[in-house]
């Protein structure tokens, strides 16, 4: 059985920094796609970052030069450094995993529960 189990999130000023985690098991994290996503109340889902089967990320405009994904294979662990947040930052942030490698358009195969990220 797969599980993606995330961690890290909280309470911050604005400017502040966090990283979340997603812990993943039952699956190889680095050999397929992986992705962070948020929702905000009343906002559909979206994608704030990816990494590939390569390692190769893609980010939203909206926090390019301010979030990193990243990835400790040994660890079969995710990561998201947030720096230089803002209020509207403020959402549930979701791990997601595919079971192939390329990231890109499409479904995802298993979800994390969330964890609450607000910036103030």
């Amino acid at each position: 059985e797969v599980q993606l189990v995330e961690s890290g999130g909280g309470s911050v000023q604005a400017g502040g920094s966090l990283r979340l985690s997603c812990a993943a098991s039952g699956y190889t994290a680095s050999r397929y796609c992986m992705a962070w996503f948020r929702q905000a109340p009343g906002k559909e889902r979206e994608a704030v970052a990816t990494i590939d089967g390569f390692g190769w990320t893609t980010y939203a405009d909206s926090v390019k030069g301010r979030f990193t994904i990243s990835r400790d294979n040994a660890k079969n662990t995710l990561y998201l450094v947030m720096d230089g947040l803002k209020p509207e930052d403020t959402a549930i942030y979701y791990c997601a995993a595919r079971r192939i490698w390329a990231c890109g358009p499409g479904e995802y195969d298993y979800w994390g529960q969330g964890t609450q990220v607000t910036v103030s």
